[in-house]
């Protein structure tokens, strides 16, 4: 698609010095960082610096306080400028430690030796014989044979430095403010999808709320790589480029180079004059910016569930410097006067709505011209005149604000979000504010009503007899008694479930969300899952909740409670999330969070084929799942039912196994299709039928099947193939893999096909997955090893020819 518009790009990124990730280091790096080496948090100079001393890695003090950021900076000049940090939401007291362990492992600890932060794992058979820092920026963990094992540019934070490369699935994440480094208000992603999107958040929570700006290079984009020539620039699969971000820039020779997602949510390219060179000499010794995006933040973000680029109440303009900057209308203060985006609060007491005491001669309105609140519209009208908008605003309580413009006229409420004042707005906000000394005599009225009342209420009573006031009180006591039992039971927690995040449900409050089980999203034999609405669950109000059916009864409701118990524990980002239960009566059910990309089935299983780099992430994200029930859960869970039907997709595509742990909720003899087994046909064990015992491993085969129906892009069974020998999936791949042709199991798929070397690799997990005898079968660790190319894939053999043996 590009190289038709742009036929010179190929060429010239072949000319460009372009570094993809690779495993090795090219040159053995110096100076190394031995096992044992550690790093105390103190006041003065506590670091490793890079070879040429252009980068250091160490504590940089962060408050009076003394706690200390675990970073990665520059070094050469006087503006230690970090753009790598391991901690950033939660700082390091004076005295921790960073210490390479003996184990291979980076752990930071604070003076008790309790860990604030470690290296992620890293799945490979080689072990770690030191760290370095590159002069590139990145923090490496590497072995003996300078294998690189973890690298800091894996994990960026908000900065991306040349020579480093965000992969889809990779992000960037802002800082909270300037000087605080932790989690803030705005995304960079380069999504599974291939589109690179910048979002903002919903802070605090890490869910995303809207897009406002992206590449629209959906089932193109492939890697967003900052070169060494200093370019930034989308690429596709074949490498061709598909969007440059950032260009025609000084040398990096020259210039230190880094491109930052910053907490205002523009996305910049700075350049910084290195001492010492000629060519540089007009240059100031500052950071320079060579392009920021998008242009004008302030217009960008227009809508979403946050307060756009400022804070409620607040409005955003862009600066001589082109850099936004927050303002509180007339009228109104910030909330924080250290912190302008937490949103700014009215200094006047808000207009009565009373209408036996109107307070129109209370209010006035101060002009802002080219401003505006777009998404607070309660009312519209036109064509009318300014005098009119104005004098409706005022006759109405509600409106806080108005906008007048070419004969239209908009009614604003509070909160006021998305604002912004530029001038391709147009027009003028009339901002109501009370006029001057009418704050007091609200308040002096407010006070009046209240003493009046408490004279009425007070009258009244002594007015009474003794034998009236002791009646009601007695009165008022019961109804009260009777109310905090009735609310005590109703918002009860069971025992069972306290230390861990689940809320128990009511029947009454879960046929509300779910306007009486109305909207199903799914059935099987032994449930039925709805589409549900509650605004008590957080971040987001969509639930799926499943009605079970069958569960066992005796001792019934201590296993309900024992298994969900178990369920809720669970924590890992490739399980859908349980949020709650019901066990009231006869009644059984779960809520989960709602996916809103559907299941896998419906993904995979449809006329276009999901991209091959999708389908690679959803098979690592499943095998990461299982293996995390499998071996990481403090209560073992097998499956028992891995298939397409039970894998979810969440809103970014990325695969979460749902219905763990629910096998040992049905009754002993409880069916499921065909098999009076748990679990679903074609995608069983052996060994159910077999009266073999029943491991992990039959999770193990189940994910073969599916991973072979991944790389297919087909059903396990199919009786109206193309030829009798394709009907069953695993014959027929293990006979293509004998034949040695496996390029028939992707046809017309040519993302796969420029790939084989890794489709061949996945064909021999499945089948490895699926041989008959469980202990032939890998565990999900070591196929998550073998996926990752950690470990060698052998040739496997026919899976039933170690039972025909016998």
């Amino acid at each position: 698609m590009a190289s038709l518009c742009f036929p010179f790009l190929p060429i010239l990124l072949l000319l460009l010095p372009f570094f993809p990730p690779s495993s090795t280091v090219a040159q053995k790096p110096n100076p190394n960082i031995t096992l044992g080496t550690s790093l105390t948090a103190r006041d003065g100079d506590s670091f490793w610096s890079s070879a040429s001393g252009d980068f250091a890695f160490g504590f940089l003090r962060q408050s009076e306080g003394g706690d200390y950021l675990l970073a990665i900076w520059f070094n050469k000049i006087a503006e230690k400028t970090v753009v790598w940090s391991a901690n950033r939401d939660k700082l390091a007291p004076k005295g921790s430690t960073v210490l390479l362990s003996t184990s291979g492992r980076l752990v930071l600890n604070d003076p008790g030796g309790n860990q604030i932060w470690p290296t992620t794992s890293f799945a490979t058979n080689q072990s770690v014989s030191y760290a370095t820092l590159l002069d590139t920026g990145n923090f490496i963990l590497a072995s003996k044979n300078s294998e690189i094992l973890w690298q800091s540019f894996d994990y960026p934070t908000d900065t991306i430095l040349p020579s480093q490369i965000l992969n889809r699935g990779t992000s960037l994440v802002a800082r909270y403010t300037e000087t605080n480094y932790s989690i803030g208000r705005f995304q960079l992603t380069m999504q599974i999808d291939g589109n690179l999107v910048l979002y903002t958040r919903n802070f605090p929570t890490d869910l995303l709320s809207n897009s406002y700006w992206a590449t629209n290079t959906v089932n193109f984009g492939f890697q967003l790589v900052f070169n060494l020539s200093g370019s930034i620039y989308l690429i596709a699969e074949n490498k061709t480029i598909l969007n440059t971000l950032s260009s025609n820039n000084p040398p990096t020779q020259n210039f230190y180079h880094r491109a930052i997602l910053e907490d205002d949510g523009v996305f910049r390219h700075y350049v910084y004059p290195k001492r010492g060179t000629g060519s540089n000499s007009s240059w100031a010794e500052a950071w320079s910016v060579s392009i920021s995006i998008p242009s004008n933040i302030c217009m960008a973000i227009n809508e979403g569930s946050n307060s756009g680029a400022c804070g409620f109440n607040s409005y955003c303009r862009l600066g001589d410097d082109q850099r936004p900057f927050c303002t509180c209308p007339p009228g109104y203060d910030l909330f924080d006067p250290n912190d302008v985006t937490k949103s700014c609060k009215p200094k006047f007491v808000s207009q009565s709505c009373d209408e036996s005491s109107p307070e129109t001669y209370n209010f006035d309105f101060i002009p802002l011209e080219n401003a505006d609140w777009p998404e607070d519209d309660y009312g519209y009208f036109q064509p009318v005149d300014e005098d009119w908008c104005r004098n409706d605003c005022l006759r109405d309580c509600f409106c806080v604000a108005a906008i007048f413009r070419n004969g239209y006229c908009w009614k604003k409420k509070f909160p006021l979000s998305f604002g912004r004042m530029d001038s391709s707005v147009g027009g003028r906000a009339l901002i109501k504010i009370r006029r001057d000394n009418s704050t007091l005599q609200s308040q002096n009225f407010d006070k009046n009503c209240r003493n009046k009342t408490k004279i009425v209420i007070g009258s009244v009573l002594l007015g009474s007899s003794l034998f009236l006031n002791i009646l009601l009180s007695l009165l008022t006591l019961l109804i009260g008694f009777r109310f905090s039992k009735r609310k005590s039971k109703a918002v009860g927690r069971d025992p069972f479930i306290s230390g861990v995040n689940l809320r128990a449900f009511s029947y009454e409050e879960l046929d509300k969300a779910t306007r009486g089980f109305r909207e199903q999203l799914g059935s099987g034999a032994f449930a039925t899952v709805y589409k549900g609405t509650l605004d008590s669950v957080e971040d987001n109000n969509l639930v799926a909740v499943k009605k079970l059916e069958n569960i066992v009864s005796e001792g019934g409701e201590k296993e309900f409670k024992a298994e969900v118990s178990a369920i809720a524990q669970t924590n890992h980002k490739n399980l859908v999330k349980l949020v709650g239960f019901c066990n009231e009566g006869e009644h059984r059910m779960l809520v989960y969070e709602f996916m809103e990309n559907g299941s896998l089935a419906d993904f995979l299983f449809r006329p276009s084929k999901p991209t091959w780099y999708s389908r690679i992430q959803l098979i690592l994200g499943i095998a990461r799942g299982l293996s995390y029930l499998h071996e990481e859960c403090s209560t073992q869970i097998i499956h028992c039912d891995i298939k397409p039907q039970n894998i979810l997709l969440d809103g970014c595509f990325g695969a979460k196994i749902a219905d763990f742990g629910l096998a040992k909720l049905l009754k002993k003899d409880q069916t499921r299709t065909m098999t009076a087994i748990r679990g679903t046909k074609g995608y069983v064990a052996p060994e159910w039928f077999r009266s073999m015992p029943i491991t992990v491993k039959v999770d193990v085969y189940s994910f073969g099947i599916l991973l072979m129906e991944m790389i297919c892009c087909r059903k396990n069974f199919e009786l109206e193939a193309e030829n009798e020998d394709e009907m069953i999936l695993t014959d027929w791949v293990y006979d293509c893999m004998k034949e040695r042709k496996m390029e028939k199991l992707i046809k017309n798929d040519e993302e796969a096909e420029n790939d084989m070397k890794r489709v061949e690799k996945y064909v021999k997990i499945g089948i490895w997955c699926i041989q008959e005898e469980p202990s032939l079968r890998p565990p999900m660790k070591k196929v998550i090893q073998m996926l990752e190319g950690a470990v060698e894939v052998s040739t496997p053999p026919d899976p039933s020819s170690f039972i025909s043996a016998f």
